[in-house]
C-alpha cells in the first residue's frame, strides 16, 4: 500500500471570520422566522376557534413566504464561501427587517 497522493487533497479556502459570524447569526435568525411562522399560524388556529381576533390571512402567508425564503437563501449561504455567501445572509437580514416591520412593528 502506497501513500503517494496522500498530500493532494485540496482544501476550501475558509472565509473570514466576519463572514463567518454573519453566517451564523443568518442562521440564528433564520431559525427564529420559522419559531414566529408557526406562532403565527397555531395562534390563526387558536383565535379561530375560540372567536378571537387573531392574525390575518396576510400576516400567515407574509410569515410562510418568509420562512421559505429565509430557509431557502440559508442553505445557499451554508454551503458558498466568500461574496455569495455574504450577499445571502444580508439578503437574510433585509427580509427579516421588513418582515418585522411590516407585521410587527407597525
Amino acid at each position: 500500500m502506497t501513500y503517494e497522493n496522500a498530500g493532494s487533497v485540496r482544501r476550501r479556502p475558509r472565509d473570514s471570520w466576519a463572514a463567518r459570524m454573519l453566517r451564523g447569526l443568518s442562521g440564528v435568525v433564520a431559525g427564529g422566522v420559522v419559531v414566529l411562522t408557526v406562532v403565527v399560524v397555531v395562534a390563526a388556529y387558536l383565535s379561530s376557534s375560540r372567536d378571537f381576533p387573531g392574525p390575518g390571512a396576510e400576516s400567515i402567508a407574509a410569515h410562510i413566504v418568509a420562512g421559505v425564503v429565509v430557509v431557502g437563501l440559508q442553505v445557499f449561504s451554508d454551503r458558498r464561501r466568500g461574496g455569495a455567501s455574504v450577499v445571502a445572509s444580508g439578503v437574510i437580514l433585509g427580509i427579516i427587517g421588513v418582515l418585522l416591520w411590516t407585521q410587527w412593528w407597525s
